[in-house]
């Protein structure tokens, strides 16, 4: 039996749980295709090409072979070794090499080489760098503009550790939208992201909104939170006017990463994104395969062109 109220996420009867409810079994829903096709083969050949990194790569995610074969992919910037050490995510962790400051050209080359709609930039943390790679930020954006006018940029921050003058150097090169994922509920910090704050996250969603630009969030579900928490913290993202909210179910890496609490459902996705939009969020991509760059293009037509 599923029961659905409009204050709780709808909850499977113990007795009716299948086998592959338990963490241990992955579910049915979560098989993907392997990565294959031309569109892949030629994102693959471009990338390699440009020395450029994918967080589609890095962190593994299992949409990487639809994407590519749609001919889009999130590129990293900054390099490809983080000085945080979260304990969800697969990017290599360490002291950084030097700075590539030719990075935002072939970033911007490659973005026109693609003749891209829509573009996702992300990076790693760069904490031991004096503006967390705010600069760099700037220029990619700039240079994207440069060099393909008409590609709507999406910029997937870190949090600068709250120094918002790094903040304003991103906004004022003025990208699309504006994306920092809060990952999960504040309670789960201490273990998913240790080296973070979830208030820092929220007022960073708050300023950047502030400031005139459409925000995004995303979160990962089955990495220890309850419903309760989920929807309270909904709630308080809501609070800071975000426009775009993506959720999906949180996949381990390796045996060294946090373990998978449970496997949410899609009914529970389903319910989500209802009960996301009831709140007055602009767009709710929700499912066990949602990742923070999935169907991007999409979101950002809807918030960006509504008509």
């Amino acid at each position: 039996m599923v029961i659905k109220t409009s204050h709780t996420l709808p909850v499977l009867d113990e007795l009716q749980k299948p086998d592959y409810m338990a963490p241990g079994r992955k579910p049915p829903w979560l098989k993907v295709k392997l990565p294959a096709g031309p569109g892949y083969s030629q994102l693959r050949t471009l990338i390699d090409k440009h020395k450029l990194h994918t967080v589609c790569e890095s962190a593994k995610c299992p949409n990487m072979g639809e994407c590519w074969g749609r001919g889009t992919a999130t590129i990293m910037i900054l390099g490809d070794v983080c000085t945080r050490s979260c304990g969800f995510c697969h990017i290599k962790t360490g002291r950084p090499p030097v700075l590539d400051l030719d990075e935002p050209r072939r970033v911007a080359e490659a973005a026109a080489i693609m003749r891209l709609r829509h573009i996702v930039l992300t990076s790693v943390n760069r904490d031991e760098l004096p503006d967390g790679g705010a600069g760099v930020w700037a220029r990619t954006i700039r240079a994207i503009r440069r060099a393909t006018p008409e590609t709507t940029i999406e910029v997937l921050i870190p949090d600068f550790c709250g120094h918002w003058n790094d903040l304003q150097t991103v906004l004022d090169a003025r990208p699309d939208i504006l994306n920092h994922n809060v990952e999960t509920v504040p309670s789960q910090y201490y273990r998913v992201r240790p080296q973070a704050k979830f208030h820092r996250s929220v007022e960073l969603l708050a300023r950047a909104k502030a400031a005139g630009f459409v925000t995004k969030t995303g979160m990962m579900l089955g990495i220890g939170e309850t419903d309760a928490e989920l929807i309270d913290t909904m709630r308080e993202l809501r609070k800071a006017n975000v426009d775009i909210l993506t959720l999906g179910q949180y996949l381990q890496p390796t045996r060294d990463h946090l373990p998978i609490d449970r496997w949410v459902p899609p009914e529970q996705f389903s319910h989500l994104k209802k009960l996301g939009l009831e709140m007055g969020f602009g767009v709710v991509e929700s499912g066990a395969l949602v990742r923070s760059s999935y169907h991007a293009d999409e979101q950002a037509r809807l918030q960006l062109d509504p008509a």
